[in-house]
């Protein structure tokens, strides 16, 4: 096999050191991402003349429901048969450390996020921070709609610094060969997820430029976010590998089961959106 052809990936896992303190790639993406979504978020706010004091709580309920969400939805969706099968194990899922054979634990941080989790996470933090705040929830839900294709982006790009959420093998150009997993070219699944997730970013970002701050609220953005997002992510699915054993005897891997029901509610969403547009006229 020719390497030449292909592009060998194997980028160190830490980005840089402070003192001590290893800094993912990761997370340093994960942190690009949620502060790219946070400051558009607040400048949709200061269009829209949400009071700044009930956008402030908003970062806090977003942040904790996703992590949580995102971390759970891994753990149970792809690996309960580990998480659940001992008490350490399931301590595990909340804490970022692994409980070693001799007994002691180990700081490792949360391997393993699963966007599905991250998007139920998100929705029941926006539930708890609308009831808390009186916000108007199809308001933030529209609101995220615009923002998260950037935060999805940049998350993915993590994966891709962690060669994670590897492709199957191919004899494409610009296959991957990832290093840290084996020698064969594969396709950059994690690639395709973040050029077209920034796509849809300016797709929808630029539709509510045209059609302005007025139509936040009917569903449109959150639903075309959830649409987009959720059908490319049913159709990568057939060029990336499976990620746990039991998905080989499915006739669709888990992560296209769990992109249906969004699918779903996003195409809800917009089909919602046409009606209160037209009550709204």
């Amino acid at each position: 096999m020719n390497h030449l052809l292909y592009i060998v990936w194997g980028p160190s896992e830490t980005a840089f050191h402070l003192g001590p303190l290893a800094i993912r790639w990761y997370s340093l993406c994960w942190l690009i991402g949620l502060a790219l979504g946070y400051l558009l978020m607040k400048r949709l706010y200061k269009e829209q003349k949400i009071a700044d004091a009930k956008f402030e709580p908003l970062f806090i309920y977003i942040f904790v429901g996703v992590l949580l969400g995102g971390r759970l939805g891994h753990c149970l969706f792809y690996e309960p048969e580990y998480f659940l099968s001992s008490f350490e194990h399931f301590v595990e899922m909340i804490v970022p450390m692994r409980h070693l054979a001799d007994g002691s634990w180990k700081f490792v941080g949360y391997q393993g996020l699963a966007s599905h989790g991250g998007v139920i996470g998100m929705l029941i933090g926006i539930y708890l921070y609308c009831r808390n705040t009186g916000v108007g929830g199809w308001v933030v839900l529209d609101n995220m709609g615009i923002c998260s294709g950037i935060t999805a982006t940049f998350i993915r790009l993590g994966n891709l610094m962690n060669s994670e959420i590897i492709g199957k093998v191919t004899d494409v150009p610009w296959a991957f060969i990832f290093e840290r997993v084996d020698q064969y070219p594969r396709h950059p699944g994690q690639l395709y997820e973040a050029i077209a997730y920034a796509c849809f970013f300016l797709i929808i970002y630029m539709v509510y430029r045209k059609k302005g701050p007025e139509t936040v609220g009917s569903g449109l953005y959150f639903g075309l976010c959830l649409t987009l997002i959720f059908t490319f992510r049913f159709l990568i699915e057939y060029t990336k590998e499976i990620q746990e054993a039991f998905e080989a005897g499915l006739p669709i891997d888990m992560g296209q089961i769990l992109s249906i029901p969004f699918i779903a509610i996003g195409l809800w969403a917009m089909r919602r959106s046409r009606r209160v547009n037209k009550v709204d006229k």
